[in-house]
């Protein structure tokens, strides 16, 4: 195919994301004010170069198994064109292995580096297309459509069970008054694990006591969030991995008792609190001793491109 590569490097920014919320398992998605910084340029010379500061320095691949690479290389072969070579730097503020949505940012990033480097690729990879690639490569959809749509994220999987992925989704804006603080230990654990925890099958009123609360947090993070603690009740998956997270899971029921809206992020072990101006101090005075509190407003854009030169 005649498709040509930029000449100039590509910069995206991308969002850390919280998943679930509670009660909306493997659907919602909230992007947060948490950012990686990614910037690739197309080489002549073969092979992948890649440099890393910031989390995960110390332990990420420098080549082509980084997972941002894995991306871009899945999204050329997508667009039916072949780099030479390419050359990759990551500035990393997302906390690695966390809930805090740091492979769907590196997948949905190299996608979007990927597409950018290529004068056609916004023919070759339309935003449907991106959602599919991205939701194919981590599995689930509820933090890519997050970190590509920025906001509050409802999406879904138009095509279960099929190799053939199709992804939809829809952005809704946070309520002004909800104030994330995301409260970040100091280990982390892998989102395989923790969905090994999970039984196949769920009782028939824990999955309407879900649906309902799903729906209500809807309107609470976009309308009414005095809903919120009724809202992010769940009685799927944060009971049915605490085993895996013991100290976040406490740390959930403590706060939740001082009438603070409060979830495990994603498949944890992060855990994520809804605060306002006149809560934030109750969240922050019971961080446990060596974790991170990190307020957070919600990221309302999403991934950014950045042609450089243009």
């Amino acid at each position: 195919m005649g498709a040509t590569f930029r000449s100039v490097g590509v910069e995206v920014v991308v969002p850390a994301t919280s998943a679930n919320l509670g009660p909306g398992f493997d659907c919602l998605g909230l992007a947060l004010g948490l950012h990686d910084h990614l910037v690739a340029m197309v080489t002549e010379d073969p092979g992948v170069l890649v440099h890393v500061e910031g989390e995960g320095a110390d332990f990420l691949p420098r080549d082509d198994r980084h997972l941002v690479a894995r991306a871009m290389a899945q999204a050329w072969s997508v667009m039916g064109v072949e780099a030479p070579g390419f050359v990759l730097r990551c500035e990393n503020a997302i906390p690695q292995s966390r809930g805090l949505g740091s492979s769907a940012a590196a997948i949905v990033g190299g996608i979007l580096l990927a597409r950018g480097l290529v004068a056609e690729g916004d023919m070759l990879l339309p935003n449907e297309a991106v959602l599919d690639l991205a939701t194919s490569m981590e599995g689930h959809p509820d933090n890519v459509a997050a970190t590509l749509l920025g906001g509050f994220t409802t999406a879904w999987i138009a095509t279960p069970g099929s190799d053939d992925v199709h992804a939809g989704a829809v952005r809704h804006d946070v309520h002004e008054s909800v104030l994330p603080v995301v409260l970040v230990p100091p280990s982390g654990m892998s989102t395989a694990s923790a969905r090994r925890m999970l039984d196949d099958q769920v009782a028939r009123d824990d999955a309407v006591f879900n649906i309902g609360r799903a729906a209500l947090l809807v309107h609470a993070l976009t309308h009414d969030p005095s809903h919120l603690m009724a809202a992010t009740e769940d009685r799927l998956h944060q009971d049915a991995r605490s085993q895996a997270y013991p100290a976040s899971h406490a740390l959930v029921m403590e706060l939740r008792a001082a009438g603070i809206p409060t979830v495990i992020s994603g498949a944890g072990p992060t855990v994520l609190a809804f605060a306002d101006a006149d809560s934030i101090a109750t969240v922050t005075e019971r961080v446990p001793d060596g974790w991170r509190a990190l307020v957070v407003d919600p990221d309302p854009v999403g991934a950014r491109v950045h042609i450089r030169g243009s």
